[in-house]
């Protein structure tokens, strides 16, 4: 992805135009062919099936953890890799339809993303006690909702960007529960490369998916211990279902290190070696855009 070029890349991205996987999208990207998708399995599916040649998908947020549709997704369904990260800021905004901007304050019915609503629950519980909270697939979504229903007294929750692209007043600005709100996206690739891009100042992070043996006691013990006496940092590590009974998990792990290290290949056969399912999404870098959410 140089500078100059004869043809764009096609990058599928959680849409419509506005939402915030938009913002992290054109910030990378600014000069890219960016293809929005209605959800996030569609974005997978398009780079999977060659369709697009990459795909933006939000993974984590500051507020409320995990987006467990994401990892599921990438585990389960598809062998996709990482090709770099992004970190968004996030601010949320409570706008309405211009001819409702005088009633705003009886509005009957909020709209975004569900967690877009969660990031804003003090907010709208004590404000808007009783009034319905209805989830759309982006906060985009919702603002583009309301803007087509001018007669109905309601809002959406979403960005600056979302507001002006589809024409709304924001009526009360940065309703988010907590300051630092922020938001991390993968950038998906069907081949495991790195992307060659502006410089990051982050150090490399490899994401594992790494699922125990079903038969050991203390397994999870045995796994941290194997990046502890190699000193490998891990950032994260998160368990989520197997989908094949209660207490059944494989574990996501971020560990800052690059996965051609002696040290990470080490500790990759050393899991095997106990029994472990050991499924690297690749090393990447993370990259904070230029636009704000």
């Amino acid at each position: 992805m140089t500078e100059t070029k004869d043809w764009q890349h096609r990058i599928a991205y959680l849409g419509p135009e506005a939402s915030f996987t938009y913002l992290a999208t054109k910030g990378l990207f600014p000069n890219e062919w960016l293809v929005p998708q209605a959800t996030i399995p569609e974005c997978i599916e398009a780079v999977a099936k060659g369709t697009v040649d990459l795909a933006v998908v939000p993974l984590e947020n500051a507020l409320e953890g995990s987006v467990p549709l994401t990892l599921d997704y990438l585990f389960h369904e598809v062998e996709l890799f990482v090709t770099g990260e992004i970190l968004l800021p996030i601010a949320q905004h409570l706008m309405v339809n211009p001819k409702q901007k005088d009633n705003w304050e009886a509005i009957e019915g909020v709209y975004s993303h569900p967690h877009a609503l969660a990031q804003c629950h003090k907010y709208l519980f004590y404000r808007f006690s009783g009034v319905p909270l209805n989830q759309t697939t982006s906060t985009a979504a919702a603002a583009k909702y309301v803007s087509e229903h001018p007669e109905l007294c309601i809002a959406a929750v979403g960005n600056e960007s979302a507001a002006k692209k589809y024409g709304l007043e924001i009526v009360q600005p940065s309703i988010h529960d907590f300051h630092f709100n922020h938001t991390r996206f993968f950038v998906l690739s069907r081949q495991n490369l790195r992307m060659p891009l502006a410089q990051s100042n982050e150090e490399p992070k490899t994401t594992l998916m790494v699922t125990l043996p079903t038969d050991r006691s203390g397994a999870l013990h045995q796994v941290l211990s194997v990046f502890a006496w190699r000193q490998l940092n891990l950032s994260k590590i998160e368990s989520r279902p197997l989908k094949t009974g209660l207490g059944d998990y494989f574990f996501m792990v971020d560990v800052l290190a690059d996965e051609k290290e002696k040290m990470m290949q080490g500790a990759m056969e050393e899991l095997e070696a106990l029994g472990c399912t050991v499924k690297s999404l690749g090393t990447y870098y993370r990259y904070m855009t230029g636009l704000e959410g």
